[in-house]
Formats: structure tokens, C-alpha cells, sequence
């Protein structure tokens, strides 16, 4: 990225050698993004992350009519749903199973001739729940319908090749897979029609106006290579981590002082989320902030849900969606392990949470 930062630092639309230099790295990483995805470099558009891209992929829809998603999704897509309704969509909200997880039955309970969109993550960014979006995508055929799929959670972590896939329109973030933040793409479909969102610029083939971000881009793309090129050494060594903490908090708490909101199985639960909520016991009830604050003040850095929305003091939707309690929800703990975490980190976690969660449950009685 550096090169882009300092020496090459042209606008990518100009026609001198500034401007041609940065449209050649621009392109240079689409066309290495798309050849691991299996699909032509112009399905694919450069946005500034997962919530402007599930932002084109919404509203950049031509056609209204009924929108299927879940309740369980990322705000970027469920804060939408007021304004299309408005603008004439009606919208059928799922709610997702154990796991946070969204059926192919349900999905196809409630498809009818008005259907125009169906969006649905891939893995749920709170529990780790896996989405069946082959066999969703399968039912859904493409008679009128546009399938989107949230997928920022599982980009680097599984092979997508998109080619013959059922998705028309995909989702992915920069930062999810070890890039610059501030960076996405939006995978769609050739023949998909979509309205761009961002007007001032024939940019990203009329879809996304503005100078592009020459130095993000150039750093996605390497990210992606060596999250591609390192993908089974990286999820058998997160997969390994997340056994081993889900192990050690079964071993030190019972089942009525503590709720696994994630699946085990590695089919059904991605490799890298672990969550958990604390139930009241009587009249007590666990401060999901301080439990949050307790675990910084020991070094170990974790959400109470999706970050973008960890700076609010309310229980995650998900959760509320899945069936938990206000009381429950809002004392959830979200673990996300990374390729440099390790065994000994993990260890330390499990001994810590014990420690704090005596400790807050002796200052309730005092």
C-alpha cells in the first residue's frame, strides 16, 4: 500500500501517467480478487466496506416488491428495511433458529410471486451460524428473483467460487480478512441490474461514483491473496482454539449459569465465533457492560455483539430474534479469534472469565 500512500498517488480517472499508474494497480486487483472468486473482473465493484456494499445491493434494487430476510442479519441490512417499505417493498422477516441460523424451509414457506429479493448472510457476525445459502439459493431459482448474501464473515475462511454458485449479488469487507479498513466489494452478478447508490462519477461501471481508494484496494487484494494461499493452515488453527475455549467454559461453568449461543459442529458454526450469555440467577442480573470492561481491564478484547453497534447499551437483536431474554441478551459475551491468537491466550481467557464472573456475581451480594 505504501507506494500508493506516497510516490503513486494519482487519481485512478486522470489520464497522465499519475492517474494511469493507479488505474493499472486498480485493476490489477480486481482482476487478482475476481480470479480467486472464479468469476470476470467486471462482476466485480469497490465500495468502502460490507455496509455501503449490502447498502447497493438493497437499494440499488430496480424493481419493488417483497424483500425475504432475517431478523437475525446485520443492521446494514435490517436499518434498510423502513426505507424500502416506504418505497413500496414489503418485507417478511425470519426468524432465525438455533444458532441464529435461517432454514431452507422457511425461506421456502414464504416465497411467492411477489418475491423480488431474498438477502441472507452467509455466517451470522454474532453467534457464527451458518446460512445452507447453496441449498437456499438452489430453491430460489432465478425466476424475477435477485438472491444477496452477507458474506464478510466467511471471505478468506471458505472457498467461494462463484461461478454456477446461486448467489447473484455478494457482500465483502476488507478488514474481515487482515486488510486496510475502509474497504469492500460487492460481487454481482453479470446480467443482475442494479442502480447505483453513489451519483457524481461513472466510477465502478456507474454503480459507485467517486475517486477510488487507491491504496485500500491494492492492500484488500493482497490480503485476499495470502488469506487464500493460508485458508486451511489459518481455519484448522482458529477451528483448534475455538474447541479448546468451548471445552474450557463447559468445564468451569454448568448449563443454568451459562448459555452457548453458538453451534459445535463445525458444519453448522464457523471456526471463529464463540458466543456466550449469562442468565440471571434469582434477582440477579449480570451487567453485560462490566462484564465487557472487566475483560479489557484483564487485556482481552470483547464485544457484546456486532462491533458497529457495541457502543449502544442494548441487547443484541440476534439474540432477542433467537429467543433469549432481555436479562440474558444483554449479558452476552462474543469471542472472535484470530490467526495470531494462541493456545496460551485461549487459556487465559477461560481462567480470566471465571475470575470475573465470581467476581460479579460476589458484588451482587454485597
Amino acid at each position: 500500500m505504501v507506494p500508493f500512500l506516497k510516490e503513486h498517488y494519482g487519481n485512478a480517472s486522470s489520464v497522465h501517467r499519475l492517474g494511469r499508474k493507479a488505474r493499472f494497480a486498480i485493476e490489477d486487483a480486481r482482476e487478482r480478487m475476481a480470479a480467486h472468486f472464479g468469476i470476470a473482473p467486471g462482476e466485480l465493484i469497490f465500495t468502502s466496506g460490507g455496509t455501503e456494499s449490502n447498502n447497493l445491493a438493497l437499494k440499488g434494487q430496480r424493481l419493488a416488491g417483497k424483500l425475504v430476510t432475517s431478523k437475525a442479519e446485520h443492521e446494514a441490512i435490517l436499518k434498510q428495511t423502513d426505507a424500502m417499505q416506504r418505497a413500496g417493498w414489503s418485507v417478511e422477516l425470519l426468524d432465525p433458529q438455533e444458532g441464529g441460523v435461517i432454514t431452507r424451509g422457511q425461506v421456502e414457506d414464504v416465497l411467492d410471486p411477489e418475491t423480488r429479493l431474498v438477502s441472507l448472510m452467509h455466517v451470522n457476525n454474532e453467534t457464527g451460524g451458518i446460512n445452507p445459502i447453496q441449498a437456499i439459493g438452489n430453491v430460489l431459482g432465478h425466476n424475477n428473483m435477485v438472491f444477496h448474501c452477507d458474506a464478510v464473515q466467511s471471505i478468506g475462511l471458505y472457498d467461494w467460487q462463484l461461478e454456477g454458485f446461486p448467489v447473484d449479488i455478494m457482500t465483502g469487507s476488507s478488514h474481515k480478512i487482515y486488510g486496510p479498513k475502509g474497504a469492500g466489494f460487492l460481487y454481482v452478478r453479470g446480467g443482475t441490474e442494479l442502480n447505483g447508490l453513489i451519483e457524481g462519477g461513472s466510477q465502478e461501471r456507474k454503480r459507485r461514483g467517486g475517486t477510488e481508494n487507491v491504496a485500500a484496494i491494492v492492500g484488500m487484494a493482497k490480503a485476499l491473496d495470502l488469506a487464500v494461499a493460508e485458508r486451511s493452515d489459518r481455519v484448522d488453527h482458529i477451528r483448534n482454539l475455538k474447541q479448546r475455549l468451548m471445552q474450557g467454559i463447559r468445564a468451569v461453568f454448568t448449563e443454568t449459569a451459562l448459555v452457548i449461543n453458538s453451534l459445535d459442529a463445525p458444519e453448522a458454526s464457523a471456526p471463529h465465533i464463540v458466543n456466550i450469555a449469562f442468565p440471571p440467577i434469582g434477582e440477579e442480573v449480570m451487567d453485560g457492560e462490566m462484564l465487557i470492561l472487566n475483560f479489557d481491564m484483564e487485556g482481552i478484547c470483547v464485544s457484546s455483539g456486532s462491533a458497529c453497534t457495541s457502543g449502544a447499551i442494548e441487547p443484541s437483536h440476534v439474540l432477542l430474534a433467537m429467543g433469549l431474554d432481555d436479562a440474558t441478551a444483554s449479558a452476552a459475551v462474543r469471542f472472535s479469534i484470530g490467526k495470531d491468537n494462541t493456545a496460551e491466550e485461549i487459556d487465559y481467557t477461560i481462567d480470566r472469565l471465571q475470575e470475573i464472573v465470581i467476581r460479579m456475581r460476589g458484588a451482587l451480594h454485597a
